[in-house]
């Protein structure tokens, strides 16, 4: 037996015996592992960038810092859309996370995903607002957000020909205004450490969440090189326990972003999940035995061609929030050395369904098992592994 396959059987085999050993005798922890794993299993993934245009032009942004718009051609047609995400569908994907460039500035392609579509999110700059109307109310916003206070402007604030404005975060907020739908992406920086708590508080009396996320300056080579690490942790972690209805990330999640490190392990690109299947760059990498996401690419706006994975393809540095949870939601099986760590992986799990507005997470942290579903279906659960 490979060394590869021997690492299968052991996680399958952990699960197997070791989990009902840890869930017996906890029936409350053990209604709500079942909640969230049949929910988790249910939602199969896929990202797609919506278009390689945008209105503005932030700094560090890795789509435009990589070329990533000019690598493919953007498919035009709206026929073709429509005949990719039927096809998608065919391959049992149900879930679509749009990102771009700008994905707002093509509502009809959006239209296309949520007609198509069981789950649908997009990430937004927040310039524009996007519908709250049919058949809009059910596709998470996930609005970005660069610094906080001032530094949004600084960083983000840009037209695509060079000239600044001011106002944008002003601006995403009234478009944004007790919409259940949006949830800020707050890319802390170490230099805007004293905007953090004043941005949330913004955030949570506007009606809408947050999740933490880094800023990372990919065009100065030095991704989330921080000098005050745990001071930004302490920080982030204050705001969080001040704010724990607006900022849905767990404490766990903010220490394995700061530090790439968690009870299950290490970050990095040979655990990361979120990268594209069937991209052949990452062949190795799955062959390796850590968990992926079994339906998941990144596809480019030409409809053909694989991104390496959901962000940047750089892997050096990168603590990307969303591949963070993904990370530790398919660490099931390094999660069972304690009755805690699985209580810590359920905690976790939770938290990243809090952020969409179709998950039955969103309605609040106590409502889960009453909405929790069946159980999960056993091929997607090899994820979970």
């Amino acid at each position: 037996m490979s060394d590869v396959s021997s690492l299968h059987q052991q996680r399958k085999l952990a699960i197997t015996e070791r989990l009902p050993q840890l869930l017996d005798g906890d029936p409350e922890l053990a209604a709500r592992f079942q909640a969230v794993r049949g929910f988790s299993a249910r939602v199969r993934a896929a990202e797609y960038h919506l278009t390689n245009a945008c209105n503005i032009r932030c700094k560090g942004c890795w789509f435009f810092e990589f070329g990533h718009d000019k690598s493919a051609p953007e498919a035009k047609a709206l026929d073709d859309w429509t005949a990719f995400i039927e096809a998608q569908r065919k391959k049992k994907v149900n879930a679509a996370l749009l990102i771009g460039g700008e994905p707002t500035l093509f509502i009809d392609r959006i239209a296309a995903f949520v007609e198509r579509m069981r789950y649908v999110s997009i990430s937004t700059n927040g310039l524009k607002a996007f519908p709250n109307v049919a058949p809009f109310e059910n596709v998470t916003v996930f609005i970005t957000l660069f610094g906080g206070g001032p530094l949004d402007d600084e960083l983000r604030a840009i037209k695509p020909g060079g000239t600044r404005f001011t106002g944008l975060f002003d601006t995403a907020l009234a478009n944004y205004a007790d919409d259940p739908r949006a949830c800020f992406v707050y890319a802390v920086t170490e230099g805007g450490l004293s905007y953090i708590e004043p941005t949330v508080r913004r955030i949570c009396d506007n009606g809408n969440t947050v999740t933490f996320n880094f800023y990372s300056q990919y065009n100065t080579g030095h991704p989330l090189r921080m000098q005050n690490e745990q001071r930004l942790l302490r920080e982030m972690l204050r705001v969080r326990e001040r704010y724990p209805d607006t900022v849905l990330n767990h404490p766990a999640h903010i220490e394995a972003m700061v530090t790439g490190q968690a009870w299950c392990g290490s970050f990095g690109y040979d655990t990361c999940p979120s990268i594209s299947q069937d991209h052949p760059d990452n062949q190795a990498r799955l062959a390796n035995g850590n968990p992926g996401l079994t339906f998941f690419n990144t596809w480019k706006a030409d409809l053909q061609t694989l991104e390496r994975c959901c962000t940047s393809g750089h892997c050096e540095g990168c603590r990307d929030s969303q591949a963070v949870y993904s990370w530790l939601i398919v660490s099931l099986a390094g999660s069972l050395a304690s009755r805690e760590t699985l209580r810590t992986w359920v905690e976790v799990a939770e938290s990243y369904w809090r952020q969409f507005i179709w998950s039955p997470y969103r309605s609040g942290p106590r409502e889960r098992v009453a909405q929790s579903g069946r159980a999960a279906d056993p091929q997607p659960l090899e994820m979970l592994a």
